[in-house]
């Protein structure tokens, strides 16, 4: 079966973005911190959308 049609589930998607806020509010941390506490609060929201959908 080809996998070109085959979408990621809802709960895959998130763990991605969580992933890359996680990441991007490590780098921001050195360079401006109020904005990492952003990234961070943003990320702490997607883990609880991952919960709700265990």
């Amino acid at each position: 079966m080809l996998n070109i049609f085959k979408r990621k589930p809802e709960k895959e998607k998130l763990e991605d973005k969580y992933k890359k806020c996680l990441k991007e509010a490590h780098a921001l941390s050195t360079v401006n911190r109020s904005a990492s506490d952003l990234k961070i609060k943003e990320a702490n929201e997607i883990l609880e959308l991952i919960e709700k959908l265990n």
